[in-house]
């Protein structure tokens, strides 16, 4: 494993202790990461999205994302860019999130 990919794997370990307040499950299991870079600096792009467009907490997720990002040693910056497409759906959920929440 590289540094890079150890550095991805501690940073999705932090995004499973991020929760959306209404729902029981991490938003890594929800399917609310889309897409985490790491450049070469050591910087973290991560793209997230929310359950909905509205969600009245979306702000303070972003930030928790960011501070928790932030504080992994290796991460020298971090951004955090909200995205509507695509759109959330109950479908990117993992199965431990479906399992979790009674879907299955």
């Amino acid at each position: 494993m590289t540094e890079k990919e150890a550095l991805e794997q501690t940073i999705i370990g932090t995004l499973k202790t991020v929760y959306d307040p209404e729902i029981p499950v991490d938003i890594y299991e929800l399917g609310l990461i889309y897409k985490i870079d790491i450049d070469d600096e050591y910087n973290a792009k991560i793209e997230m999205t929310l359950t909905a467009p509205g969600c009245p907490v979306a702000g303070n997720i972003v930030e928790e994302v960011t501070q928790k990002v932030k504080g992994i040693e290796q991460v020298k910056d971090v951004e955090v860019e909200l995205v509507w497409n695509p759109p959330w759906s109950q479908e990117m959920m993992s199965l431990d999130a479906k399992f979790k929440l009674g879907m299955l």
